[in-house]
């Protein structure tokens, strides 16, 4: 992985693993999961089909990961640190090109949170943690409903943390396998290219 573009957020140093393609048409900004990082199988393969498709991708690193810590910073800390990066992002390496965000179970929360302050055009989500395993009444649909843009969610069949209903702007993939979504990499691929096709013509 080439070296990061270091961004001073107001809550740390974050990271970006910028990939760009060749004579791109759209940027597609990715967070973590809440305990792991950017190498995560999924958000490789995604990274792979987006350049692919001409859009460029950058892995965001919150500053907590960065900084050593395994605990996710607070919600209103992530999403701080989150639009600064894409605010940076969007002012350099992937100026003018239409900005889709996403990311992994956390990083999908605050993709979804922060999607108007960062002027995307549409969503992606990889395995969304709709409640916590077992905690069906710990709803984080609000979250994912507040999003008025083009949205699609790749998600496990057995995923514990539970599946979003598709809705007026939003698109469920379901893929063999759990909240990893190692099982069938190929199928979460599939879904994103078909989908990025659109959102990013």
């Amino acid at each position: 992985m080439s070296a990061p573009v270091r961004i001073d957020t107001p809550h740390g140093l974050a990271h970006a693993h910028v990939h760009l393609a060749d004579s791109p048409r759209a940027a597609l900004v990715l967070g973590h999961g809440a305990g792991g990082g950017v190498g995560a199988r999924d958000l490789v393969a995604v990274t792979e089909v987006a350049l692919a498709e001409a859009v460029s991708v950058a892995l965001v690193e919150q500053p907590y990961l960065v900084a050593g810590r395994r605990a996710p910073a607070p919600p209103g800390q992530l999403d701080t640190a989150w639009t600064a990066v894409v605010e940076q992002l969007r002012g350099a390496e992937l100026e003018g090109l239409p900005l889709i965000v996403g990311g992994r179970s956390l990083g999908a929360r605050v993709a979804c949170r922060t999607a108007a302050a960062t002027q995307a055009i549409a969503v992606l989500c990889l395995a969304f943690p709709v409640h916590p395993p077992g905690r069906p009444e710990k709803s984080r649909l609000e979250e994912i409903d507040a999003v008025t843009l083009p949205t699609l969610v790749v998600q496990g069949e057995s995923d514990p943390f539970g599946v979003p209903p598709p809705g007026p702007n939003r698109e469920v993939a379901q893929v063999a396998g759990d909240h990893g979504l190692k099982k069938d990499l190929d199928a979460v691929g599939a879904a994103v290219e078909a989908w990025l096709r659109r959102v990013a013509a």
